[in-house]
This record gives C-alpha cells, sequence and structure tokens, in this order.
C-alpha cells in the first residue's frame, strides 16, 4: 500500500535498489540450491545403494551440517569487514582482511576437525545396527578432512560476495554439483571399474567437491580482473592478533547464533523419534521443503549485508537504512508468496515425498504450519543480515538463543511430549506438530526483536550515535 501512495521518484528508487539486491541475490540463490543438491543426491543415491546405506549417511550428514553451518558464520565476519572498506573505497586493506580470514579460516578448521570426529562418537551411544554405525563415523572421518578446505572457501566466499561478484559462486557450485553426482555414481556403486564402496562413496565425493570449490574459486580469483585491484595471494602475511582477534570478536556470535539455529532443528528430530517413524519422517518432510524456501530469504540476507556495509563503509548511514529496510520489504514480499504456494499446494508437496497415506497427512499439517511461519523466517533472516551490516553481532545472538533454545525448545517439548511433571502440558502429546506450533512463536518473537533491533541501531547509526 505505501508503494502504491509513494511519487514516480520514490517508486523508481525502490525498483533500482531492489533491482541491485536482486543481482546479488540471484546467483547466491542458485548455488545455495545447488549446495543443498549435493546433499539431496548424497542421501537419494546411498538410498539406492542399501537401507544400512541410507541411514548411515544421514547420520554423518546430520552431523556434518550442523559443522558446516556453525563455520558459515564464524567465518561472516569477513564480510561486513570488506563490505565497509569496499564502500569507503579503502582496497588497499582488503587484502590484508581476508589474508587474516584465512589464518582464521586454518584455526578453525583444524579444530571443527577435531569437534566433528568427537561428535561422531555420539553414535557410540545410539541403538545403530552395527554396519550403520561403522558407516556413519567413517562418513565423518572422511569429510572431517575437507573442513579447513570449507573454512578457507567461506572466506573467499565472504570476500568474493561483498565486492559484489556473486556470479562465480554459482556457476562453481553448478559445476560441483555435477561433479558430485558424478563421483557419486562411480564410488557407490563401483562403475567404470571403482571400487564399490556403498555409503562411503558419498563422504569421499564430499570431499572431493569441496576442494574442488576452493581450488576453482582461487583459479577463477586469480584470472578475473574484478578481483585484481583487491588480490590478497600476491605476499604471504604472518598471522596478525589484532586483525584476528577483531574477526573472531566478530565472527563468534554469528557462530553462536547459526549453530543455535542449526543445533535446534536437530534436537527437535531426536525428541519427535520418540514418537514413531511416522512423525520423524513427517518433521523431516516439511523441514526439508521449509528448507528450500528459506534459501531465499537467506540469499537476499547476504545481498543486504553487502549493500548495507557499502554504505556505512562510504560514510552514508542514511543509505544504509534504507537499503536495510527495502532488503527485508523485498524479503517479505518473496516470503508471502512461498507461503500462499505452501498452504494452497500443502498436500501435493507432501504426497511428492511420500506414498504413506498417514505421513503424507501429518507432513501436509506440518506444511501448513510452516506457511504460517515464513513471513517471520524471512524477517529474522533479513533483519539480522542488515545488522550484522553494521558489525552489530553479539544483541542477534542473545535474540536468537532466547527464541530458539528459550522459547521453541521448552515450549516444543511441553506441546509435543506433554510430559506428566509439568503442570500446565495437554492432554494428549501433539508430536512434530507441537514441536512446529513452538517455532512458528519463537520465529515470531526472534523477527519482532530483531526489527526494533534494526530500528534502533539505525536510528543510532544516523545520529552518529553507534558504537560497534
Amino acid at each position: 500500500m505505501l508503494f502504491l501512495m509513494a511519487t514516480p521518484a520514490q517508486r523508481s528508487r525502490v525498483h533500482l535498489e531492489v533491482r541491485a539486491l536482486w543481482t546479488l541475490a540471484w546467483p547466491i540463490l542458485v548455488a545455495q540450491l545447488a549446495n543443498i543438491g549435493m546433499a539431496v543426491l548424497d542421501v537419494a543415491m546411498a538410498g539406492h545403494a542399501s537401507a544400512q546405506d541410507l541411514a548411515g549417511v544421514s547420520l554423518g550428514v546430520s552431523i556434518w551440517f550442523i559443522v558446516i553451518i556453525t563455520l558459515m558464520g564464524l567465518l561472516m565476519s569477513v564480510s561486513p569487514t570488506v563490505a565497509h572498506h569496499v564502500g569507503a573505497q579503502e582496497f588497499d586493506k582488503v587484502p590484508h582482511v581476508v589474508r587474516q580470514g584465512l589464518w582464521k579460516a586454518l584455526i578453525v578448521g583444524l579444530v571443527a576437525m577435531l569437534l566433528a570426529n568427537l561428535g561422531a562418537l555420539i553414535f557410540d551411544y545410539m541403538t545403530l545396527e552395527p554396519e550403520v554405525r561403522v558407516l556413519a563415523q567413517g562418513f565423518i572421518r572422511i569429510t572431517s578432512l575437507a573442513l579447513p578446505a570449507f573454512a578457507a572457501y567461506r572466506v573467499l566466499y565472504g570476500y568474493s560476495t561483498s565486492l559484489g561478484q556473486s556470479r562465480p559462486l554459482m556457476g562453481i557450485a553448478l559445476c560441483a554439483l555435477v561433479l558430485n553426482g558424478l563421483i557419486n555414481w562411480l564410488l557407490i556403486f563401483g562403475h567404470w571399474g571403482f571400487p564399490r564402496m556403498g555409503g562411503l562413496g558419498c563422504a569421499w565425493s564430499t570431499l572431493i567437491c569441496v576442494w574442488f570449490n576452493l581450488l576453482a574459486l582461487l583459479w577463477w580469483m586469480k584470472r578475473s580482473p574484478a578481483y585484481r585491484r583487491t588480490w590478497p595471494l600476491q605476499q604471504f602475511e604472518a598471522p596478525h592478533w589484532p586483525q584476528l582477534r577483531a574477526l573472531f570478536k566478530l565472527g563468534l556470535p554469528i557462530g553462536v547464533t547459526y549453530f543455535a539455529e542449526a543445533s535446534a532443528f536437530s534436537l527437535i528430530a531426536l525428541l519427535v523419534a520418540k514418537l514413531g517413524s511416522n512423525q520423524v519422517a513427517a518433521h523431516q518432510i516439511a523441514l526439508n521443503f521449509a528448507s528450500l524456501t528459506f534459501m531465499l530469504p537467506m540469499s537476499m540476507g547476504v545481498a543486504i549485508l553487502t549493500r548495507v556495509g557499502q554504505s556505512l563503509g562510504a560514510r552514508d548511514p542514511v543509505a544504509a537504512r534504507y537499503r536495510a529496510w527495502v532488503g527485508v520489504a523485498t524479503a517479505l514480499v518473496f516470503a508471502a508468496v512461498a507461503a500462499v504456494f505452501m498452504a494452497v499446494f500443502n498436500q501435493q508437496i507432501a504426497q511428492a515425498y511420500t506414498n504413506d497415506a498417514l505421513v503424507a497427512t501429518l507432513a501436509a499439517d506440518l506444511l501448513m504450519l510452516a506457511a504460517v511461519f515464513q513471513l517471520s523466517d524471512a524477517c529474522q533472516v533479513a533483519t539480522s543480515s542488515a545488522i550484522r551490516g553494521y558489525k552489530v553481532t553479539r544483541a542477534p545472538m542473545v535474540i536468537h538463543l532466547a527464541a530458539f533454545w528459550g522459547v521453541s525448545l521448552p515450549l516444543g517439548y511441553v506441546l509435543g511430549l506433554a510430559p506428566s511433571w509439568f503442570p500446565w502440558s495437554p492432554q494428549q502429546p501433539m508430536g512434530a506438530q507441537g514441536f512446529w506450533l513452538a517455532l512458528v512463536v519463537g520465529l515470531m518473537i526472534a523477527a519482532i526483536s530483531l526489527a526494533l533491533l534494526l530500528r534502533r541501531i539505525a536510528r543510532l547509526s544516523c545520529a552518529g550515535a553507534l558504537k560497534t
């Protein structure tokens, strides 16, 4: 309504900003979907090998995702830092930040290797078939060797997007998707004389593709004129601890935020498991499709962070505030379309995943709840991304921890499992639906809180009173 009431000049300005955001966001969206496609290929192709291979790969992927999502948050500190320098036309400072970001990537990548292998020990305490346990732990041990490369790739990813170069990421991700499918086909099933490795073939494929992403991006950056002015690898630079501390200070709260969200969804899956396989299957179907729709606001978030950071680097807080809110509004429009689609076609979506009528019915109900939280989910992603563009990370971390761990999980436990010791538990457990109702509440709290925080930060920045 406000857009329709705006003057032609105001509408033109909005169109220009939306176009700039979309130019950055759509290649990132394709790249993210390609990355998800690799995981889908792993699970689908392992499922055609055997049920044990499918179970082992699925368990391994669950640990892998928590680790890499946390790494993505930890290493996101490079993006706003580079974006600020680009906006300020301080291109000579960018190589130093990226080089120190790569040192940070080496440190956290090696630590992640250790933690992933320790996390694989959890399978020793789960009731699993011996073959499944061995496969899941083998998957983690092999893919952990990819974590330093993944960490370095995310640093270069943030560097590239902050320069406005998102299309190379899309092209490399699509190539990696094709490569992943080919290597899976060769190693899982033993074609062309390769050994038949079953689910472990997925692990080797993941390892190879992650290193391919890193090497391909380095190759492209070395050849492309877009990076020549800020190319960070022209010289060796030892760790510079003040810069490293600044990057850790900025990135650690984002990593905690990402871990809180990823681990909350994983924990919900474990809690729902008590209620039987139908509930678990319905939860996974709804979560898988909701994850696909989440890629759009997530990609918009990267674009918003870049645009806000560049404006602040150029010492134009008014433009930063404008770009932030136009980005949030754009994300909400896309989320509304996704919500309507999920609400109208929830049964068809569920039936596309399974032939089991009961599972499809349960999943369709969960997809209706997912449709409800599309707007709040998009809002919290867009606003938190804009806030990170201001280099503010601790307050969003507190809000996300409170929303997911303080509200969604406890409320979901009460509604979903109806513990007898809690006085206000429902008479009958609501199962996965109870957990998803709690997610609706938690995401709404996060969205409102982050929107108010962005409003305050933008005002302080315009008044020159913001301290990061």
